[in-house]
């Protein structure tokens, strides 16, 4: 039995103040169901659905973070080793223009001698 009809039974010899009481309570009733007050085990509860969830989200995010310095330190690599094959390269030219330039002064020298015999 409600509490509206309790209160009606209680006060029924005065039919209008038990009208208005169990009117009250049941507006009361209704607007405490209709009402979702969180309780605090609630917001415990919700509190601990957060804090799991952000630790799932940071062990992503440590996870995203950790992948992408292995891709950085990669990259670093590569252009590392592209650094050196081209170090490599230009030292080889190099070498290869001064063999040919000492060609040249040696065979231009050899014609000058020729010339001055």
């Amino acid at each position: 039995m409600g509490f509206a009809v309790r209160v009606y039974e209680a006060f029924k010899e005065d039919e209008v103040k038990a009208k208005v009481l169990a009117e009250f309570i049941e507006k009361v009733e209704e607007a405490i169901s209709s009402n979702q007050v969180a309780t605090r085990q609630d917001l415990n509860v919700q509190e601990l659905k957060l804090t799991k969830e952000m630790k799932e989200i940071e062990l992503r995010l440590t996870k995203e973070i950790e992948q992408l310095r292995g891709e950085v330190k990669r990259d670093i690599e590569h252009i590392r080793v592209e650094i050196q094959q081209s170090k490599v390269s230009i030292l080889k030219w190099l070498i290869g223009l001064l063999i040919t330039q000492t060609i040249a002064i040696i065979g231009v020298m050899a014609g000058f001698f020729q010339v001055l015999k």
